[in-house]
């Protein structure tokens, strides 16, 4: 789609992910740029700067997406919508039903309201929690369904469900899976990056950062700006329908991610390694080839520069941060 001078709703834009693609689609010639969030996990914060720009608003009347009548009113007059608003990992382990109500009928919502009002593209956020484990590698698109968690279950429902609209009613878009996204604005809820934010908050006491097993677990770590860029390049894209990775196709373990946070920070603290720790996944690595083919997305941000930038915007609001630090402890 060609979204010079287009009108185009972020759903979730008040987020991690979705404040940078609301950031990018402002360096576009895009008409205007409306947020659709109900603040559970996006930040007015997050907006500050982009809401510095005229082309861009929240939109007034609310955010959610479980309110299919307001929602379906935010997307009235839309030409492209991109999906991101979700429960997060822990969330729908902890209150599958929840889930179940946000991920996979709020997404209908969002689908029945792009149908009804004519949008032209739709950008989906998946996950590569839809893969679980890694069967193969690198992990193409065509990787099987190895997921056992009910986040993954949800991602998988809503792409089908897309699949389904796409054939029946012309919906075209494209679904984006995630690998594990970091960078500015990063909290404590992602279940695979909070580990950067919880290493940084021992080093800053002065405290060895912990390692849970060996720290052989490994991961494709894609910087937030990287994720945000995929998603506008999905927007401009001519595919009619497409799934694809987001990553950089990397595998990092755990033990490297933290002696190279070790090495950005200065400190000459030695890892502790503990038993336990809670994780879904223990090895995950996409293949970024085909939305390099069919989108044009390449990643550009490698993870030390990466890491250095959160590492720099961390420091800028650690008073934000100690407040968030202090909610989650």
């Amino acid at each position: 789609m060609d979204i010079r001078g287009k009108r185009i709703l972020v759903i979730g834009g008040a987020g991690l992910i979705g404040s940078h693609v609301v950031e990018e689609l402002l360096k576009e010639d895009v008409g205007e740029v409306i947020v659709y969030d109900n603040f559970s996990r996006g930040t007015h914060e997050n907006l500050e700067q982009a809401l510095k720009d005229p082309r861009c608003r929240i939109f007034e009347i609310g955010g959610d997406i479980l309110q299919a009548d307001i929602l379906n009113d935010a997307v009235n007059g839309v030409d492209g919508v991109v999906h991101l608003a979700a429960l997060w990992l822990l969330q729908c382990y902890e209150y599958p039903r929840a889930a179940f109500e946000v991920n996979v009928g709020g997404t209908f919502n969002v689908l029945e309201a792009c149908v009804s009002r004519g949008v032209k593209t739709l950008v989906y956020s998946s996950s590569a929690s839809v893969y679980g484990n890694a069967v193969e590698e690198p992990m193409t698109e065509q990787h099987p369904y190895n997921n056992w968690t009910f986040y993954g279950a949800t991602k998988i429902a809503g792409e089908h469900m897309f699949r389904a609209y796409h054939r029946r009613y012309g919906l075209n878009g494209v679904i984006l899976r995630y690998m594990n996204v970091y960078g500015p604005r990063q909290d404590y809820k992602g279940t695979y990056t909070a580990v950067i934010m919880k290493i940084l908050d021992r080093i800053d006491k002065g405290l060895p950062p912990v390692v849970y097993g060996d720290g052989s677990q490994a991961y494709d770590f894609i910087y937030v700006g990287d994720t945000a860029r995929a998603n506008v390049c999905a927007l401009k894209s001519d595919v009619s329908f497409g799934i694809y990775n987001v990553g950089r196709g990397i595998k990092t373990t755990i033990k490297e991610l933290t002696e190279l946070i070790l090495k950005i920070t200065g400190s000459d603290a030695a890892i502790q390694y503990e038993p336990g720790g809670q994780s879904f996944v223990t090895n995950r690595v996409g293949d970024p080839a085909a939305a390099e083919r069919d989108l044009g997305f390449l990643w550009t941000v490698d993870l030390e520069d990466g890491l250095e930038r959160l590492v720099e915007w961390r420091m800028a609001h650690i008073d934000k941060i100690e407040e968030r630090r202090e909610f989650h402890e």
